[in-house]
């Protein structure tokens, strides 16, 4: 089992950068693929990043390409979320989560449904 904690969230203005955390207990992330997901008041939640677990498959929502990136810290087992360029639209509760993989999978999910176990949330604002 696997405990997922993460961190980074705050208020920031339109056009600045954020960068979240999720660190993990119990297990490293190399044993699973990895996904951020985020939820809007009165909307359901969405994933903006996942990554496979051998690192090979990546994927980013339409609305997030180009300006966050998630990224694996394998000797810290930290995942990261850097948002640059972020737009009110951005503002939600930002979750990480797992699921177990393969060990040579590239594959990535997508879906709410697929993961295993999720961090607490994190909110972020942004502010025009």
């Amino acid at each position: 089992q696997v405990q997922l904690v993460e961190s980074g969230g705050g208020l920031v203005q339109a056009g600045g950068s954020l960068r979240l955390s999720c660190a993990a207990s119990g297990r490293t992330f190399s044993s699973y693929a990895v996904g951020w997901f985020r939820q809007a008041p009165g909307k359901e939640r969405e994933c903006v990043a996942a990554l496979s677990r051998d690192g090979r498959g990546t994927y980013d929502a339409a609305s997030v390409k180009g300006r966050f990136t998630l990224s694996r810290d394998s000797p810290k087992n930290t995942v990261y979320l850097q948002m640059n360029s972020l737009i009110p639209e951005d503002t939600a509760i930002y979750y990480c989560a797992v699921v177990e993989a393969p060990y040579y999978s590239d594959g990535y999910y997508v879906t709410e449904g697929a993961y295993s176990y999720w961090g607490q949330g994190t909110q972020v604002t942004v502010s025009s």
